[in-house]
């Protein structure tokens, strides 16, 4: 069953010391489980991580969203794609114009498709193909489509491959995806509750925007659509963490629109204290993320169901402070600890879609 929500879009922002996400939905219908865990098989190796930048921009856009697959109990091995969405992913639809690729297991078709469809790039599709080998996402292309994006205004998107110039897009995707098995694998290494989120077979819709920087990115039906053009789109770090907040909106919605009813009490409550001040805002934001000229992102008026966003911050506060701890890297102040709205938002947000896995040290 689908319905209608605001699409959510990304704006600019500036400084930030932490490097966020964009993100949206639009329409379209998903069925696919949520997994708990990567799958085992080995695969070949992904080109090898340039250093982190900070981007000195940051973020965010917006689109419609279906109503996803509700959520269950983890499932043992991660989805998978079928040939038909696959071929609709690189070639916009499901027969005309595609090479046939109709023969064959499954993955063999998948194969021929990206081969076919990165034939210009031999570089870009054996990135493309170690993606999907590795974790079963399929990178190809974002229908054309005009968005209103909120305080953005309207955005005319038009499809564009990720090769020659652009290759580098895909290979920080490939790399995000390689990051997000690693974290997830280091999560759970340790003991306690299997998440139940899904970071694997999704598909990554590639696209620019005429004339703009923005959306960098945006959330729909298990894909992303990236923007080759987009302005939080400049680092291998940038990109890691801006899919991370778009994948999060996809889990959201697939837990029933679970920010909408679980952190919607302590949202509001916040929003009622600041009335817009940002100053006032600022220990409650999950990331120092801003609207150019604006608030927070998290706290965005006129960007949908402002709640959701504020939801998919505090994910990537998640992710950005867990992979910290597992790495052995600096660590950031824990969220958690702050005022009392952010400890019962934490804890929402790990007991519901993270196991209650949390490698950060309890409150004084």
């Amino acid at each position: 069953m689908e319905r209608d929500v605001t699409r959510h879009a990304l704006g600019l922002a500036l400084l930030t010391a932490f490097a966020a996400a964009a993100c949206s939905r639009a329409s379209a219908p998903a069925t696919l489980p949520v997994p708990s865990a990567p799958a085992a098989t080995p695969t070949p190796p992904l080109p090898s991580a340039s250093p982190d930048a900070d981007p000195a921009l940051v973020r965010r856009d917006a689109a419609a969203a279906p109503k996803l697959e509700p959520a269950s109990e983890p499932v043992p091995d991660a989805p998978s794609l079928p040939a038909d969405e696959a071929r609709r992913l690189l070639f916009l639809t499901a027969d005309a114009g595609a090479p046939p690729c109709a023969t064959g297991p499954r993955d063999e078709q998948i194969r021929c498709l990206l081969a076919a469809r990165y034939g210009s790039d031999p570089r870009a599709a054996e990135t493309a193909t170690r993606l999907f080998d590795r974790a079963g996402d399929v990178a190809g292309l974002s229908p054309a489509e005009t968005m209103e994006g909120g305080f953005r205004g309207t955005l005319h998107l038009v499809p564009e491959l990720p090769v020659g110039a652009r290759r580098r897009h895909l290979e920080w995707v490939a790399l995000a995806a390689a990051d997000f098995d690693d974290f997830f694998r280091r999560l759970t290494s340790g003991g306690g509750g299997a998440p139940r989120y899904r970071w694997r077979a999704l598909g990554f819709r590639f696209m620019r925007s005429v004339g703009r920087t923005t959306p960098s990115a945006y959330a729909s039906g298990w894909s992303v659509a990236y923007n080759l053009d987009g302005s939080l789109n400049t680092s291998e770090r940038g990109v890691r963490e801006l899919l991370f907040h778009e994948i999060f909106h996809l889990n959201d919605e697939a837990h029933g629109d679970w920010a909408m009813t679980a952190l919607r009490p302590t949202f509001d409550a916040i929003v009622r204290r600041c009335h817009g001040a940002v100053a006032c805002l600022a220990p409650y934001a999950p990331t120092a993320t801003r609207v150019r000229g604006g608030s927070y992102y998290a706290f965005q008026e006129n960007n949908g169901a402002t709640v959701r966003e504020y939801a998919a911050e505090l994910a990537l506060r998640y992710y950005q402070e867990q992979r910290a701890v597992l790495r052995g890297e600096a660590k950031l102040a824990a969220f958690k600890c702050g005022p009392p709205e952010n400890g019962r938002a934490w804890g929402l947000l790990v007991g519901e879609f993270f196991g209650g896995v949390d490698r950060t040290e309890a409150c004084p």
